[in-house]
């Protein structure tokens, strides 16, 4: 029955699929039914939990006959294996952000999907954020006039929480750009259309004891005329939560006096040290985050002909030509509710949400696109970028 919940199988149980237990457990729309993880703390503790079975491998979790569709949640690198052994599986795909490292492995993953007949959701990400939905929307509605320009800011401790020595190495996907740039790309991009035509950036590395980068800051021209802004840093100093009613990146309170935190905790580990303080953050071992409002991704601000939209974890602020208001976007049940939204659609109603595997492989070209200019300095052309589906010309 199309009403049953859709047996969903996990791929990985690290910190990624903890950021979305609290949302599973609130949707009853997704049934989790097996995992895979080598952690046997953490295939143990899945067992408890939901039942089911917990496998050592991917490769095991692919041929379980009652999983319909595969989280993959499993680091960067391992992506393109997952998702081709899913997709040869049959299983529908929902594959955490960036879809890949290399737009070559990327372009595979699309083109197995579709060989397979499966649907291949690359998220979470903040494109799938209510507020960004919703501001999305307003603009495709045309109610504001053409969207004119769009300036995303965000700065954070990222490069200081606990990393693995791969995460601070960008050819391993490392870095700000591929685990954070992407959510800027993709909320932009959400916003725009889709279809940009070239990045202009420069990229910040600056502290040796993390060798990747930890800043950059672009420009990106859409077909459509709009002009984006992005703006990011994770070196730990300023925090631009307190510009989004000191509400955290995942939708939690901010706690007073947590400043610092991110760096303190670091002070004096080595990497085994290090990564061995990560894995108090997977399931297990971890606490899940407690939300009370939408997720961000820090300050957005899109410029319309007749309103500049401001962008909340609670809504839009619309600042129109003579009159401002608000327009709520109303939170829960769960937090990542749209990300559910979107895989039952795919599964029981064959619908592909637009964070398809070409939109991450158009996201994913934006991040390459940014490394290059950095280092040529000069402007790069994109040839891969895919439009919304409200952008989708019609027959």
């Amino acid at each position: 029955m199309t009403s049953d919940p859709v047996r969903l199988g996990v791929a990985g149980l690290g910190r990624a699929f903890m950021l979305m237990v609290p949302t599973f457990d609130a949707d009853p729309r997704v049934k989790l039914v097996a995992a895979a993880a080598p952690r046997e703390e953490s295939r143990a503790a899945f067992v408890r939990d939901y039942g089911g079975a917990a496998y050592e491998t991917v490769e095991e979790l692919c041929a379980d006959p009652s999983v319909e569709a595969i989280y993959i949640a499993t680091p960067h690198q391992m992506h393109v294996d997952h998702v081709l052994a899913a997709a040869q599986a049959g299983k529908h795909i929902l594959v955490e952000k960036p879809l890949a490292i290399s737009m070559e492995d990327a372009e595979r993953m699309v083109r197995a999907a579709d060989e397979a007949g499966v649907h291949l959701i690359v998220g979470p990400s903040h494109s799938f954020d209510p507020p960004v939905d919703l501001a999305a929307r307003l603009i495709e509605s045309g109610e504001f006039g053409q969207l004119r320009m769009i300036q995303a800011l965000n700065y954070t401790d990222f490069l200081y929480r606990p990393r693995r020595p791969e995460e601070l190495r960008t050819e391993e996907g490392g870095g700000v750009l591929f685990s954070q740039a992407i959510h800027q790309i993709d909320v932009v991009r959400r916003l725009a259309g889709g279809m940009a035509k070239n990045i202009y950036a420069m990229t910040g590395a600056w502290d040796p004891k993390r060798p990747t980068e930890g800043a950059f800051t672009a420009l990106m021209s859409f077909e459509t005329g709009c002009i984006a802004n992005l703006t990011y840093s994770g070196y730990a100093h300023f925090d631009s939560d307190i510009w989004m009613n000191d509400v955290g990146e995942l939708g939690q309170p901010k706690k007073a006096g947590a400043y610092g935190g991110a760096r303190r905790a670091l002070m004096n580990l080595n990497p085994d040290d290090e990564a061995r303080l990560k894995t108090t953050r997977t399931f297990g071992s971890g606490t899940t985050i407690e939300a009370s409002h939408n997720e961000h991704f820090g300050p957005v601000i899109a410029l319309c002909d007749r309103a500049d939209l401001k962008l909340t974890p609670d809504g839009i602020e619309v600042f129109g030509d003579t009159e401002r208001h608000f327009i709520e976007a109303p939170f829960g049940p769960a937090p990542r509710r749209t990300v559910l939204d979107a895989v039952v659609d795919a599964v029981r109603n064959d619908t592909a949400p637009d964070q398809t595997g070409a939109w991450g492989l158009a996201s994913l070209e934006v991040c390459h696109a940014i490394l290059t200019s950095a280092a040529a300095g000069q402007p790069v052309d994109l040839q891969h970028q895919c439009r919304t589906k409200h952008e989708e010309p019609t027959e």
